[in-house]
């Protein structure tokens, strides 16, 4: 009996299969999965740790809530929210993501490059 040949879970998609435009930015949305963060992080030159999984996740629940990237503004209030108000600022949040919010978490939460770069004001 012939079988069909394993289709893998989008879990299993390593990141140098995903699809990405020549700045890293993913051409399709869907192809991210959680396990990409790692060798994203390692690629934007960050090590994780709990406040940038934290961005990155809001990040990507905002983006399937809403199908949009939320402005560097709204991540503020996220973060003012969760870890209190001395740290819900933008020189917080660049110490976290220096290389730039769209640069670096954006990437990493497997979203595509931005129209308009209102994400860091």
């Amino acid at each position: 009996m012939l079988q069909a040949p394993s289709v893998g879970t989008p879990d299993d998609i390593p990141l140098e299969a995903v699809a990405r435009d020549e700045e890293g930015y993913f051409i399709d949305t869907g192809d991210w999965h959680p396990g990409l963060i790692g060798p994203l992080a390692v690629e934007v030159g960050l090590e994780l740790s709990p406040e940038r999984l934290d961005i990155v996740h809001y990040v990507r629940s905002y983006f399937e809530r809403d199908q949009r990237v939320p402005e560097a503004r709204t991540v503020l209030k996220h973060m003012a929210h969760r870890w209190g108000k001395e740290k819900g600022t933008r020189r917080y949040l660049y110490r976290l993501f220096p290389g730039g919010y769209a640069q670096q978490a954006c990437k990493m939460a497997g979203m595509r490059k931005p129209l308009k770069l209102m994400l860091d004001i």
